[in-house]
């Protein structure tokens, strides 16, 4: 029982414990129980299932307000809610990759799912290594800081920039270096063959684990602004980690009904890029300004937040369709 109480990255172990069997549940009932069998999501389904994934982070939130203190409650909303407005970037990056390879909707959803637990680990070792850095030296928040500022600034001035998929490094070297079929097999990653020259069987890759892939690796990049823009919220790793996850893992649900209506969000990505800045800025303006006090996490959250409505609700007014004039 002492081990449960123990502290570890300055959280007493079990509630590392709770958050993880949290996580192992929400999975397990959405690929056990809601999608035994493969097939394409409507968009009733996916808003219902996105209203659910929000109020149980929601209520995650809440029970952090409550063990740990107003403080870090709100840090913990602020970093949420930044990161569901950067996965909105993510479905339009998705759904690219989906369509480049040709993966048929039915299958979406349980690549999607592989690819999020992929990104639990890989989101978790990206952090721990933040919080390392961060605890042996403090003016790495300096950097996160400046490099947030950058990233904003370039995100407002930079034209969209749709990538090319076919000239993709990591995809050109599977395809040189793996045996990779042209059609799909279903749900299946890998399959047997027939080798043409030896007539054996071999191993080859379907088209939908090269999507995965793709699909990591652009998370990866995606991680290099969400990871600082967390740690420049608060440096306790719990709170860091567990906002960042209960954002994404919502996402597989909240993609079929963005993925069909992503181009009405074209005007956030300036929301986002003033709340990068935003962030970055307040890790300055605490330190240098206001002589190292804290930025006051409600004015934080409260900034965060309107400037991401402000986004989502000027991109759907400007891209909202004109009204039909029943004269003719």
């Amino acid at each position: 029982m002492e081990f449960l109480f123990a502290d570890w990255l300055g959280t007493p172990v079990w509630f590392w414990l709770a958050f993880a069997g949290l996580v192992l549940v929400l999975t397990a009932f959405d690929l056990g129980l809601l999608h035994k069998e493969d097939r394409e999501m409507g968009i009733g389904e996916s808003l219902k299932l996105s209203a659910f994934y929000i109020a149980v982070a929601l209520a995650f939130g809440a029970w952090v307000w409550a063990a740990k203190g107003a403080d870090l409650g709100m840090k913990y909303y602020t970093g949420f809610f930044i990161e569901k407005a950067l996965s909105i970037d993510n479905v339009f990056v998705i759904s690219l990759i989906f369509t480049f390879f040709a993966v048929p909707p039915r299958y979406q959803y349980r690549a999607l799912l592989w690819g999020i637990l992929a990104v639990i680990v890989l989101r978790g070792a990206m952090i721990a290594a933040g919080a390392a850095l961060v605890d042996q030296a403090y003016w790495v928040l300096y950097i996160f800081a400046a490099f947030l500022i950058y990233t904003g600034v370039r995100m407002m001035w930079v034209s969209d920039h749709v990538p090319d998929l076919a000239q993709n490094p990591v995809i050109r070297w599977i395809s040189a270096h793996l045996r990779v079929t042209k059609e799909h097999h279903g749900e299946r990653f890998l399959v047997k063959v027939r080798d043409d020259q030896t007539g054996k069987l071999v191993i080859a890759a379907t088209p939908l684990l090269l999507a995965l892939v793709v699909i990591n690796l652009a998370d990866l990049v995606f991680a290099v602004d969400s990871v600082p823009a967390i740690f420049a919220i608060t440096t306790d790793t719990f709170v860091v980690y567990t906002s960042n996850i209960m954002a994404i893992l919502g996402l597989r649900a909240l993609y079929f009904a963005l993925a069909a209506m992503v181009h009405r969000f074209h005007y956030l990505k300036y929301a986002l890029a003033a709340v990068l800045v935003f962030i970055g800025s307040k890790i300055l303006i605490a330190d240098f300004v206001l002589g190292g006090a804290k930025f006051p996490p409600l004015a934080s959250l409260g900034v965060t937040f309107a400037l991401i409505a402000a986004g989502i609700g000027y991109s759907l007014w400007k891209t909202r369709e004109p009204p039909v004039n029943a004269g003719g």
